[in-house]
């Protein structure tokens, strides 16, 4: 288990490039499994789960090439399906959340997809029904292997088109099934289908290879099936939570911090809700300038005067991924603001460590959380820690590099799921955080 040493209470100054998108990039890579042709996919992150996922594809039989950093291609013309029902599989699968999205192209391509139980954050409960549902309406039949924990699907005569209202907006759920749909023959119509920037880059990446997908954008997609799909390239989008968590980082610590290459068009409410915060965000071209907040920041109002809520909600609401930086924040900000996490019902659980390190939240039970901010009055106590998952860890990590003393962070193998190189990149703007193997 690895651990960070935090020295905290140190402004930084500088700039940092954000990683490619990690969730993009587990559905983009699942994505090569369409065709046997070569696909080239560029700024793709070096993190443990993206990794995994290489290794998975690896092990199924796709061809692999590392052409440069963040450059690789990927050529899936010899799948070995007999790996799907290995030991090997079940116990690499599982630990990989993402992993799911292996299904939607192997059963449209092959006629069959299964997969073991999979991992991830455990931040509440997290469904695959939306995938399987859509699967069944395409006119595949659903396995379950109660025992081995191991679903599969099989349509051993191919898909059909259908309609279908999908019970929840859930993004590896779209995916998943736009991946099979874009095999089934005749039409198949998507309503509720989420619509963030990463789909809607898997729709242009899917449609410049030969797939024919309307809607891209909404929460309505349109899909004519094709009998074959060819190669293509594919640029990953820069990764819109860590860019928060820059933005987050760099109001805690009062320092003056340039965001390169965010993609202003893709970060949506990102700015805005920071702003709720009172924490100041200059466009300057396509990159972010936060000034150092050498006064601190202030929590606005609602018009009537009532205290700030900010909740998530699916694009193109606030991503729930950043809430955690948001609470972070909210500790020393000038006034109380209400966070509503509404779709994970335990990723607020983590607060009783920023309550060690003096923070003043009150957790009103697992969705809800009030700060009362410090207004940098009263700087946080560094203290010992274990992260629970990858949002929380960089939350706790920010929280450690505004605190006073030296703060240790264990079980950080969970940031680096989601983070690529997070110490170097930070020591390089002026952070003093050390690695323990």
């Amino acid at each position: 288990m690895g651990t960070f040493q935090i020295e905290g209470g140190h402004s930084l100054s500088g700039s940092i490039q954000p990683q490619g998108a990690k969730n993009e990039a587990l559905q983009i890579l699942c994505a090569v499994l369409l065709t046997p042709e070569k696909v080239i996919i560029n700024n793709i992150p070096d993190i443990i789960d993206v990794n995994k996922l290489i290794k998975l594809l690896g092990n199924l039989g796709v061809k692999i090439e590392k052409l440069d950093k963040g450059r690789y291609s990927f050529q899936s013309d010899s799948i070995d399906l007999d790996y799907l029902e290995s030991d090997a599989f079940k116990n690499e699968g599982s630990g990989l959340r993402g992993s799911i999205m292996i299904v939607g192209p192997l059963l449209g391509r092959f006629g069959k997809g299964y997969i073991p139980r999979p991992g991830g954050d455990k931040i509440g409960r997290r469904r695959l029904d939306t995938h399987f549902d859509g699967f069944v309406k395409l006119g595949a039949k659903f396995k379950y292997n109660k025992e081995e924990r191991f679903y599969g699907v099989e349509a051993p005569e191919g898909l059909t088109g259908n309609y279908m209202l999908l019970e929840e907006a859930s993004v590896t759920g779209t995916a998943n099934i736009l991946m099979a749909a874009v095999w089934a023959k005749g039409k198949t119509t998507i309503y509720n289908a989420a619509c963030e920037p990463y789909l809607q880059q898997l729709c242009k990446m899917l449609n410049s290879m030969g797939a024919k997908i309307e809607g891209v954008g909404s929460n309505l997609l349109t899909i004519e099936g094709v009998e074959s799909f060819a190669g293509c390239e594919h640029t990953i989008l820069p990764d819109m939570i860590e860019i928060g968590s820059w933005i987050g980082l760099a109001a805690m610590t009062k320092s003056e911090i340039i965001i390169k290459n965010v993609s202003w068009d893709n970060l949506g409410l990102i700015p805005t809700t920071f702003g709720k915060l009172g924490i100041t965000i200059e466009k300057r071209g396509d990159d972010i300038f936060v000034p150092a907040h050498k006064d601190g920041y202030e929590v606005q109002n609602f018009i009537d005067g009532s205290i700030m809520n900010i909740s998530d909600a699916p694009w193109p609401g606030f991503t729930p991924d950043l809430l955690s930086i948001l609470l972070v924040v909210a500790t020393q900000a000038r006034g109380s603001v209400l966070i509503h996490q509404k779709m994970f019902e335990s990723r607020l659980f983590f607060v009783d460590k920023l309550i060690d390190m003096g923070a003043k939240i009150i957790l009103c039970d697992p969705h809800r959380a009030t700060v009362i901010g410090h207004d940098f009055k009263s700087s946080l106590r560094a203290t010992t820690m274990t992260s629970p998952d990858i949002r929380a860890g960089v939350s706790l990590l920010i929280a450690a590099m505004s605190a006073n003393g030296t703060s240790t962070i264990h079980n950080i193998e969970q940031i680096d799921r989601g983070y690529e190189n997070i110490d170097e990149r930070l020591r390089a703007i002026g952070a003093k955080i050390t690695r323990i193997d």
